[in-house]
């Protein structure tokens, strides 16, 4: 079981906006000309129909940003879609996420009465201009009956294969069955051709779902994927699961805890093997977006260092219930981390604050997170 750890207080550089407006699913990658791009939703409320992804790029390390507009202008107001960013080794941008058709009169693609999406599909694109220009996305099929929530990035292992996550939900068909207790892997050995799947996590509790699912690849090559996990019966979050593969995602470790109790992780590897996992905590003191530094084995995630990245003035709007059925009452959320040249590390987010609205970025100083923090033999 993984050792408890004291929080710590990370060292902030740097705290801003990115863009103001009412945001979701922001992800930052750094360009080959050491730019940072970031990609995020704008929306009008959570799980309205008009979902648009747009981008913003800095060019001085996130210290001020230029907004570039909507991914895909001639799809506005035709699909909701929801896409995360990520690189290619070569270089190369990836967006990967969902797109859910926009009829006359719809209101929303959520159900909250039974946990449900309007039918979507799973889409993916590729810059080979660090995200000047896009295609127009592609579909990967979806692999099982279902709807898909995907806010994860797609990662491209060091052989070239492409892979990206999803879990699985209810459509508003309320006959077609799906199989949610799992988070669902997708991967593709040509460039996208064609795709194949498996599951990369299985929840003890036959009830247990799972949501904010995420994927890298370690230094060591090894695949290490973790989500937010909560009981559909109760709706109480079970710690955070996490899963590894040895062999680029075909099969997986039994699910494991990580011992944190937490919503919507995002992962980041680091260089001498270890990973950075960052996630909303509404629920126990300190409530905002914390950040753990691990070491994972198959038996335990290895918790070197965790504490609050960012802190939260109201978890949520209106007082609600902070579990994932009063998720769009929510007030902050949908952390992503990543790892900068220099080593510090850049955390962005949504939130709906009484100081602010909009992508918030916070720039903490790699000291203080990873480089003086020696990884155990």
């Amino acid at each position: 079981m993984t050792t408890q750890r004291l929080p710590v207080r990370y060292e902030a550089l740097a705290e801003g906006f990115v863009v103001h407006g009412l945001g979701a699913c922001s992800r930052v990658v750094v360009t080959d000309d050491g730019e940072l791009v970031c990609t995020y939703v704008l929306r009008t409320v959570a799980g309205a129909p008009d979902y648009t992804p747009h981008q913003s790029r800095s060019s001085d390390g996130g210290q001020t940003w230029t907004a570039e507009g909507p991914v895909w202008p001639a799809l506005v107001g035709s699909t909701s879609i929801s896409v995360a960013l990520s690189r290619t080794r070569s270089g190369d941008l990836l967006l990967y996420g969902t797109s859910t058709p926009v009829g006359d009169g719809d209101t929303t693609w959520w159900d909250g009465e039974r946990q449900a999406l309007k039918q979507n599909e799973l889409i993916w694109a590729a810059s080979g201009d660090a995200g000047r220009t896009w295609p127009a996305p592609g579909v990967i099929p979806m692999p099982i009956p279902s709807a898909a929530e995907a806010p994860g990035p797609m990662t491209e292992t060091r052989g070239g294969r492409l892979v990206a996550v999803y879990a699985p939900y209810n459509t508003f068909d309320a006959d077609v069955e799906v199989d949610r207790n799992q988070i669902v892997l997708v991967k593709s050995d040509d460039d996208g051709r064609t795709w194949s799947h498996t599951s990369m996590l299985r929840f003890a509790d036959p009830d247990g779902g799972g949501a904010e699912s995420w994927v890298v690849e370690l230094a060591d090559r090894r695949l290490v994927g973790a989500c937010w996990n909560m009981s559909l019966t109760t709706g109480r979050d079970e710690k955070i699961p996490y899963g590894i593969s040895h062999d680029r995602g075909d099969t997986w470790t039994t699910t494991r805890s990580t011992g944190i109790t937490g919503q919507a992780v995002s992962l980041a590897p680091l260089p001498d093997g270890r990973v950075l996992l960052v996630y909303n905590q509404r629920e126990q003191p300190d409530p905002g977006v914390w950040l753990a530094v691990a070491d994972p084995s198959e038996d335990d995630f290895g918790i070197g260092r965790i504490g609050p990245a960012w802190l939260a003035e109201q978890a949520t709007r209106n007082a609600s219930d902070s579990g994932h059925d009063a998720w769009t009452d929510f007030s902050f959320g949908e952390p992503s981390v990543t790892l900068l040249p220099d080593g510090d590390v850049m955390v962005t987010l949504w939130c709906d604050q009484p100081s602010g609205t909009g992508i918030r970025y916070v720039r903490l100083a790699g000291e203080s997170v990873w480089l003086d923090l020696p990884r155990e033999a």
